[in-house]
Formats: structure tokens, C-alpha cells, sequence
């Protein structure tokens, strides 16, 4: 119970930041959409779309590295931690030199007869890229750091540099609105330097607070550490840099075949997926250090129901706020937005539909990485991370509709579902009818009922403001009532009331 409390402790702090920062990220993408004009959106998307790309690799690889800390923290060992830091911190900076080499050499590619850009925009989109690549580089670098963090459950800084960040980006898009410069260099460069100014503050504020923070790579190196590191961080790697590599082939697919003002519509789409997404996200940023740990310490059975709680629960989380948007999503973008770009809505609702597939084995992904066979898993999670992207092309050349991709990597998302529970049988013994019966079916059922009751108004009320409040307010009482009723085990609802009643009484000693 007293791991229940921490994780929902962390949590409650990270949905602070989540309520705050929320609401500041989408007000300021209606300003910046306003700034920079749909295809000069799009535009950014295509080309500087790829920092928000290495913004998931970042939380991957730093996913990899904090596996080992919160290990060696489970087992109690802090020479190996400061061990690991030195070791990931040699291996990272690696990396990041190799990934400018790469990205410079495929930019001069991308930038020269393949993207679809107008040709008076050619020298900005190249401007933008290498703001890009310097983001790059200390994102990279930065990777061991967001790894102590995270193992260390130091949520409350997570939290506060989040809101940092959403104040900061609302500043940038004030800017731009009334900036006599170029919008789109002036954007660049100024999410660029962002990326870079917090991440500089993540490392000043490890190496003063934390004692395995201690760059001494001759004392503390350690050859067969740094090499079951890097096969573990290697194999990371290949897994989030397939499914960076394929939502950013998206972007490039699509402009190749339908220009810039396609782009807009698909970062209209990420927008809100990735701000609805935060509610999932944050529970597993909670969660995580506690299936390492679990795992670390020899308790897998511990890890195990953690990890199928973290299934449910971030379900739950996800899909609460993604009923009254499948359902009002035309209302709700032109409540937002002063110009929907075309196919913005349709792009909206498949997006989260592949979310919510994916949000099934998402947290079974920590587990796998917490058990540490990950060769086999990762090699089939890249081949099917990027295939959508080769039979997309194809339709595309056969001409099928811009919305074909999102369906077609939906079909892939199901297909990676069997890859996850079949690497979970093999690394952990998953029971296959147990996670059916008690997260798919459970949450599954709850989720369509409350999504066919909410949309019960669209049948006898016109689209008016009236309606979508009535639909949010139906949906919500209904699912709250069905995920109680039918989502929750009664042990999971014993220990919900548990962590109700430690909340009022701690509310009321303030």
C-alpha cells in the first residue's frame, strides 16, 4: 500500500502540471497557428516537427538508462548507480555525435528535391533544420540526467519544469504573433534554444542534488558495464528510433503527396493527441521506477500486478477526456482554432483510436524492459514501426486519400498488440486470458457503452454549445459509473476508496 501512495502521490503532483500546462500548450498553438499561416505551419511540422520527434526518443532512451538505476536503487547498490550515470553518460554523448552525422547528411537530402516545399521557403526550412540538429545534440546528452530524475520519483522538478516550459512556449507564441522578423526563423530558433535551456537546468540541478551525479569516468569505468549498457541501450534505441523514424515518415510521406497544408492537419491531430495523452503519460511516468524496482528487488510478482493496474488505470486516464472529443470534435476544433485546416478532424479521431489500441500494452512495454530481454522484442516492435510507412507510400502512389495512413497504422497497431502480449508470455509469463478478461474486456466495455450513451444528444439536438456541454457532462457520469462498476476488481476499488480517505485526511491536517 505504502508503494499504491507514492505512485499516487506523484501522480496527483503531475496532474497539477497537467491541468496548468494543458490549457497554456493549446492556447498557444491557436496563436502560433494564427502567426504562421496554415502551410508555414505545415512547414514546421514537416521539417521541425523532428525536435517534438526526438522529444519521445529522449523519454525512450531515458526509459532505458533510468531501467538500470532504478534496478541497482532496488537492490541498494549505490556505487553501481554512480557507475551507470558515468557509463550512460560516456555512451549518450557518443550517440548524440553520431545522430548529428546523421541527421546532417540526410537533411542535405530531405532539403534538396525531397520534401515538397515551395521553393521562396527552400533556405528557411534549411535554417529550421539546423535549429533542429542543435537540439539534437544536448537533448541526447541530457538523456542520463532525465534517467536519475525519473528513478529518484522526483516528480514535484518534472512538474515545475513543465509548467516552465508551457509558460515559456505561450511567451514564444506572443512573440511571433507581433515579431517584425520572419515568424517561422524566429519560431525555430526560439523552440530550439527552449529544448536547450531546460535541459541545462535538469544537469545543474543533478549534479547539486544528487550524489550519483559525479562525472569521474577513470574511477567509475566499467568495461562489462558499459557494454551490457550499450546492447541494452542499443536494442532501446532501435525501438524508439523505428517509431520516431515512423511518426516523422508520416510527415514526409504525406508532404511528398499532398504539400505543406496536409502537414498542418497533422500536427493539428498530434496536438491533441499528445495534450489528451499527458493524462496516460503521466500515470507511467509515476509507475515506472516501481516495476523497475519490483524487478530489481526479485519481487515479479509485485511487478506484475503493478504493471496490469498501470494497464487499466492509464486506459481509463486516456480514454476520460476521449469520448467527448470522438464525439464533438468538429465543435470543439472550431472552439479552438480560428481556420480548421482540411482533413484536421478525420485525422483527429483515427489518431485516437490508435491511441487507444496502443494504450493496451504500453505499460506492458515497461515490464518487458524491466525483465531486460529486449533483443528479441525490439527487432520485431522496429519492423512493424516502420512498415506502415513503406504500404503507405505505396497507396499513396496508387492514389488513396490522405486519411489512409492513419488507418493503415492503426491495422499495424493491432498487429504490434500480439507482438507485445507474445514478449510478455515469454519474459513474464503473461497470462493471455487474464489480461483480456480483466483489462481488455473490462475497459473495452466500458469505454464503447459510455461512448454510445454520450452521443445519445447528437440524435435529438442541434450543434450548438448546449449540446457539447450535455455530452461531456452525460459522458463523463456515465463512464465514471461504468469504470466503477465494471472496470474496477473490488480489491482495485478497496484500494481506491484507501487512497481517497488518505487524501481528505492529509487535506484536512493542512
Amino acid at each position: 500500500m505504502q508503494a499504491a501512495h507514492r505512485v499516487a502521490k506523484n501522480t496527483g503532483i503531475l496532474y497539477v502540471r497537467m491541468a496548468i500546462t494543458v490549457f497554456i500548450s493549446l492556447y498557444s498553438t491557436r496563436l502560433i497557428l494564427a502567426a504562421l499561416g496554415v502551410s508555414d505551419f505545415g512547414l514546421f511540422n514537416v521539417v521541425g516537427g523532428v525536435i517534438a520527434m526526438l522529444g519521445f526518443l529522449n523519454s525512450s532512451m531515458a526509459a532505458a538508462t533510468q531501467r538500470f538505476m532504478s534496478f541497482a536503487q532496488g537492490a541498494g547498490d549505490l556505487e553501481k548507480v554512480k557507475r551507470i550515470f558515468n557509463m550512460s553518460t560516456l555512451l549518450h554523448a557518443v550517440i548524440a555525435l553520431l545522430m548529428v552525422l546523421v541527421l546532417e547528411i540526410a537533411g542535405y537530402f530531405f532539403l534538396n528535391g525531397i520534401l515538397n516545399i515551395a521553393a521562396e521557403r527552400v533556405e528557411v526550412a534549411k535554417i529550421i533544420f539546423h535549429f533542429m540538429v542543435a537540439s539534437t545534440f544536448f537533448t541526447v546528452l541530457s538523456v542520463p540526467y532525465e534517467a536519475v530524475i525519473t528513478s529518484h520519483e522526483n516528480m514535484l522538478l518534472y512538474a515545475i519544469l513543465g509548467i516552465v516550459e508551457a509558460i515559456l512556449k505561450l511567451g514564444i507564441a506572443l512573440y511571433i504573433t507581433y515579431s517584425a522578423y520572419d515568424h517561422l526563423v524566429a519560431y525555430g530558433f526560439l523552440m530550439a534554444a527552449l529544448s536547450i535551456f531546460l535541459l541545462v537546468l535538469r544537469r545543474i540541478y543533478c549534479h547539486r542534488y544528487y550524489a550519483e551525479c559525479v562525472l569521474q569516468f577513470r574511477r567509475y569505468y566499467d568495461k562489462p558495464l558499459l557494454k551490457e549498457i550499450r546492447n541494452f541501450a542499443g536494442w532501446s534505441l532501435l525501438g524508439a528510433a523505428s517509431s520516431m523514424i515512423a511518426g516523422y515518415g508520416q510527415a514526409i510521406v504525406l508532404n511528398i503527396f499532398f504539400g505543406t497544408k496536409i502537414n498542418a492537419a497533422q500536427g493539428i491531430a498530434g496536438q491533441i493527441s499528445g495534450q489528451l495523452g499527458v493524462f496516460a503519460l503521466t500515470l507511467s511516468k509515476a509507475l515506472n521506477p516501481l516495476i523497475d524496482k519490483s524487478e530489481g528487488s526479485g519481487d515479479r510478482n509485485k511487478m506484475i500486478k503493478a504493471t496490469l493496474t498501470g494497464s487499466k488505470i492509464s486506459f481509463f486516464l486516456l480514454s476520460f477526456l476521449y469520448i467527448p472529443f470522438l464525439i464533438e470534435m468538429p465543435k470543439l476544433l472550431n472552439l479552438w482554432l480560428v481556420n480548421v485546416p482540411e482533413f484536421a478532424i478525420l485525422f483527429c479521431r483515427l489518431l485516437l483510436v490508435r491511441n487507444l489500441i496502443e494504450q493496451f500494452y504500453i505499460p506492458l512495454n515497461s515490464a518487458i524492459t524491466a525483465v531486460g530481454n529486449i533483443k528479441s522484442y525490439q527487432k520485431y516492435n522496429a519492423f512493424l514501426n516502420l512498415l506502415p510507412i513503406v504500404v503507405a507510400y505505396i497507396l499513396f502512389s496508387l492514389e488513396f486519400p490522405p486519411f489512409s495512413i492513419y488507418i493503415i497504422f492503426i491495422a499495424f497497431s493491432l498487429v504490434q498488440f500480439i507482438n507485445v502480449l507474445h514478449h510478455s508470455k515469454i519474459n513474464f509469463n503473461l497470462s493471455y486470458s487474464l489480461f483480456f478478461n480483466q483489462i481488455v474486456l473490462k475497459c473495452g466495455s466500458a469505454f464503447i457503452l459510455s461512448l454510445l450513451i454520450g452521443a445519445m444528444p447528437l440524435l435529438f439536438l442541434e450543434d450548438t454549445i448546449i449540446r457539447l456541454f450535455i455530452v461531456i457532462s452525460l459522458g463523463t457520469l456515465a463512464y465514471l459509473i461504468l469504470i466503477w462498476k465494471v472496470g474496477l476488481s473490488i480489491d482495485e476499488q478497496k484500494m481506491v476508496i484507501s487512497l481517497k480517505d488518505l487524501i481528505v485526511t492529509k487535506i484536512r491536517n493542512v
